[in-house]
């Protein structure tokens, strides 16, 4: 003959051993699909100095040079861009995913020497953007057109 116990919803959170596997509780959770999500942009920066300036090189992959923006004033270096990815997953003429990231990503700093604006150059290539900025004596203040 077979033993009738009561029937409890919180069986298994009142028997709470610390010791026991929990990959199975945690692969059923429905925060598992998060972990595909692409992370936010970054903008890595190299800073080389030689005698007569400064040379900034900044991934910003996957961005159009019309979206980026650079403010130079005194010895301080403004580098900014609109990053726009689109992703989207296609089976004939059903989406069955899109996903989209609008944002900003930016980085500002401040050089140790003044930088001569007239002189200035900014190029981006290959998700590239590099600044060369000379030393100068003078403070303005400009923004740089990217070619």
């Amino acid at each position: 003959m077979r033993n009738l116990t009561r029937w409890n919803p919180l069986r298994d959170v009142t028997r709470f051993d610390p010791f026991t596997d929990l990959t199975g509780f945690w692969s059923e959770l429905p925060v598992a699909p998060l972990r595909q999500l692409e992370p936010e942009p970054t903008m890595r920066l190299d800073l080389t100095e030689n005698d007569t300036g400064y040379v900034v090189k900044a991934e910003i992959p996957g961005v159009k040079k019309e979206d980026i923006t650079v403010s130079l004033e005194g010895g301080m270096v403004s580098i900014a861009a609109e990053v726009k990815r689109e992703k989207e997953d296609k089976e004939g003429d059903k989406v069955l995913r899109s996903e989209r990231y609008y944002g900003m990503v930016s980085r500002s700093f401040t050089l140790p020497a003044d930088i001569d604006t007239a002189k200035a150059v900014a190029a981006y290539d290959g998700g590239v953007l590099t600044l060369t900025l000379p030393k100068a004596a003078g403070t303005t203040s400009t923004k740089l057109a990217v070619h």
